[in-house]
């Protein structure tokens, strides 16, 4: 029987001591933290997204980097191999969207003490809070480990399970990359995927907790497009997560430095609308105004934009909250009022340059055409009138089927 050390107490460190027990060998596990599976423990919103369920080319597809490397792992150990594990190990599943497969019971706990479970029934044994610090080899082939009290143990092989740089609250430090390097191995530069993005826009902590769904988010390199995708995003203390962002970083991460290795800016949009045209989007708007015309514009935009969005939409606009949009009087303009009126402090500037002139006689208004064929609104208080807006709004339609022909 041989020994075997597995360094690493998550996902892959606890699989692979349950298959090399399995195999006959003797295995130690080494963990550095407190408790094993600590990031299988956040994954998934603390559910344990397990495995996808999908044919075995849609799993190739969706592997962004040289995804003939996993060709043999994919078959080797499938998906069924996994939910099939699990379940076998007392912990029944389920498919949800995207053929994501969660467990039952929607706690990513339940998939950490099958781990634990099952690597007790095989005589795998745990040492926590065991820090490796070094992995050595002598000749061209492993020969120990060093721990972090600069005790050695030595076993007949060892499998480096640590993950990669990311979340270092959880473990991942790249000690891995370090132990590679240690025995020869080359190590090739690291760039962040599948990870949250930071942002450095000011705001974006006011909308900590937001959550966004069914939007598109467009990631560009000045004006080159690198991503563009649909679905669900998080916005958080320091960026930008969810879905959406953590798949879209695995295809933007090496852009995100120079060819000197300096850090460089990437543009993030966000479409709150992508199922709607332009046109269709315009319609919408007005729809809404006309509904609300006379409230205030913070309380007309509640159909628009999430409850958390609508301050900083607001204030990125430089519009103010307490405004009721339908009515502007602009008394410093020196042409105020520039019609005749009774009534000056109800006298709606919004509309200074009427809409409705292009209408020519459908407008609805009080207008004259001069000699030369002018269509003179000298006398016409229609779109002053504070009452009137939703009849200006109403007209928009008319409008936009006019602007259509005259493209045509």
């Amino acid at each position: 029987m041989s020994h075997v050390i597995v360094v690493g107490g998550g996902a892959a460190g606890m699989f692979a001591a349950i298959a090399a027990a399995k195999n006959g060998h003797q295995v130690t596990l080494y963990e550095k933290n407190e408790k094993l599976g600590k990031k299988i423990f956040i994954t998934g919103k603390g559910r344990c997204n397990i495995t996808n369920a999908a044919d075995m080319e849609e799993l190739f597809d969706a592997v962004v980097t040289n995804s003939k490397f996993l060709y043999s792992s994919f078959y080797g150990y499938t998906n069924q191999n996994v939910i099939d594990f699990f379940e076998d190990a007392g912990v029944p599943v389920k498919i949800e969207r995207g053929n994501r497969v969660f467990p039952i019971s929607d706690h990513s706990s339940d998939v950490i003490r099958a781990l634990e479970r099952e690597m007790k029934k095989v005589g795998v044994k745990v040492c926590l809070n065991t820090e490796v610090k070094s992995v050595e080899a002598e000749k061209g082939k492993f020969n120990k480990v060093v721990l972090k009290d600069t005790t050695t143990q030595t076993a007949d092989a060892c499998i480096v399970a640590t993950g990669g740089l990311s979340y270092r609250s959880t473990g991942s430090t790249g000690d891995g990359f370090r132990f590679a390097e240690n025995v020869g191995h080359k190590v090739t530069q690291c760039f962040p995927s599948l990870v949250p993005m930071e942002t450095k826009e000011p705001w974006i902590c006011e909308l900590q907790g937001l959550s966004l769904r069914n939007v598109e988010a467009k990631i560009l390199d000045g004006k080159k497009e690198l991503y563009k995708d649909f679905g669900e995003m998080l916005f958080t203390h320091f960026g930008v997560s969810g879905p959406l962002i953590i798949s879209a970083s695995s295809y933007v991460g090496k852009k995100f430095m120079d060819k000197n290795g300096q850090k460089k800016e990437l543009t993030l949009e966000i479409d709150l609308k992508p199922a709607l045209t332009e046109e269709q989007l315009d319609h919408r708007v007005l729809r809404d105004f006309e509904e609300n015309h006379n409230r205030q514009f913070k309380n007309a935009i509640t159909k628009l934009f999430p409850t958390k969005l609508i301050p900083v939409m607001l204030e990125l606009g430089g519009i103010d909250p307490e405004k009721k949009y339908s009515f502007f009087s602009h008394k410093e303009c020196e042409y105020f009022p520039c019609h005749k009126t009774e009534d000056p402090e109800n006298f709606n500037c919004l509309f200074c340059y009427c809409p409705l002139y292009a209408l020519g006689e459908r407008c609805g208004g009080n207008f004259r055409y001069t000699e030369n064929g002018i269509k003179d609104c000298t006398g016409c208080m229609l779109p002053h009138k504070r009452e009137n807006y939703p009849y200006i709004i109403g007209k928009y339609g008319e409008i936009m089927e006019l602007a259509k022909k005259q493209e045509r």
